[in-house]
């Protein structure tokens, strides 16, 4: 998988060995499988005192049977009501679960200073748009309306999403504005997909990256079916007609990204439409190198920007 015409960062060592061990094919329980094998592998343990459990959130008209579950992660010393961030993690849109996530949830809780909530959203093909996106949406607005008896402060709720999750978690803020809340105090969008169309420049000069232009290409299909080219914001953000009046905005991406033309076109957008908006690009590393931070000191650099653009907006000082 590994490509010797790209200049990766020794940090990314971990990340393109753990990739070239995904399995092959196009089966869902094998891909499921596998990648929740490659999140495993750059597992660490929690920290002392963290507090973690999964428990099931009635959602009326969301996840199977008006329920959906979710991965609690409480830091030891924390405030009652904490700030929260509610983590939708990657996988294409067709694979990724708690597990997958849990590495990159329970970091955020940690150096973020607050609750971090992994949601276990519903996957395509089974369940193509609008599916996992409204799940996504249901939780926030659970979290919201239960904030007391969970010990959030519900002033103080951010998203994070990365690759198909940092798409929901665009998505979710178009919902909230467009809904009447919940209020969303800040999102950070991790080399996120924010369009099916792929006729940038990145498609073509990282075509052959890690993630691959033609897995991109795939998921989008599966994701939206037969409605694919979509015109609907909430499964395209960078598409969505109005991009005003949204939560300040963190956008990370990978300079070796076949998705990386994404992100800069959608802060351009958030900025233009009057939104507070950081962009930043992590040089020379590849898709999922949030995944690294255990692996050198620049990739903890660039986990730890998105971090601390949450400790600012969500106060946890």
């Amino acid at each position: 998988m590994s490509a010797p015409q790209f200049d990766f960062h020794p940090d990314m060592a971990d990340l393109l060995a753990a990739k070239d061990a995904l399995p092959s094919g196009n089966a869902s329980e094998t891909l499921r499988a596998g990648w929740n094998n490659y999140a495993a592998s750059m597992q660490r343990p929690y920290p002392p005192g963290m507090l973690v459990g999964d428990m099931p959130l009635a959602c009326p008209g969301a996840g199977t049977d008006g329920r959906i579950m979710v991965r609690f992660y409480r830091p030891a010393g924390l405030p009652h009501p904490a700030p929260c961030v509610v983590y939708l993690h990657g996988g294409a849109f067709i694979k990724g679960s708690l597990d997958s996530g849990d590495p990159i949830a329970w970091g955020i809780a940690d150096q973020v200073g607050a609750i971090a909530i992994g949601v276990e959203y519903r996957l395509a093909p089974d369940n193509p748009f609008p599916a996992g996106v409204e799940d996504c949406y249901a939780v926030i607005r659970h979290l919201a309306s239960h904030a007391a008896a969970l010990g959030i402060d519900p002033a103080r709720i951010g998203v994070w999403g990365d690759s198909a999750g940092g798409n929901m978690a665009a998505a979710v803020c178009l919902m909230a504005r467009d809904r009447g809340g919940p209020a969303i105090a800040a999102q950070v969008l991790v080399y996120p997909c924010l369009t099916d169309d792929m006729s940038s420049e990145s498609y073509t000069k990282y075509a052959e990256a890690p993630v691959r232009a033609e897995g991109i290409d795939r998921a989008w299909s599966l994701y939206l079916g037969t409605s694919r080219p979509t015109a609907n914001g909430y499964a395209a953000p960078l598409k969505a007609a109005d991009l005003a009046n949204l939560p300040p905005a963190f956008v990370h991406y990978a300079q070796i990204d076949c998705l990386a033309d994404d992100s800069p076109a959608y802060a351009e957008r958030l900025r233009a439409a009057g939104n507070d908006v950081t962009l930043r690009c992590a040089e020379r590393m590849i898709h999922g190198f949030v995944r690294a931070r255990f692996s050198g000191p620049d990739a903890a650099a660039e986990y730890d920007l998105p971090c601390a653009f949450l400790r600012r907006h969500l106060r946890t000082g």
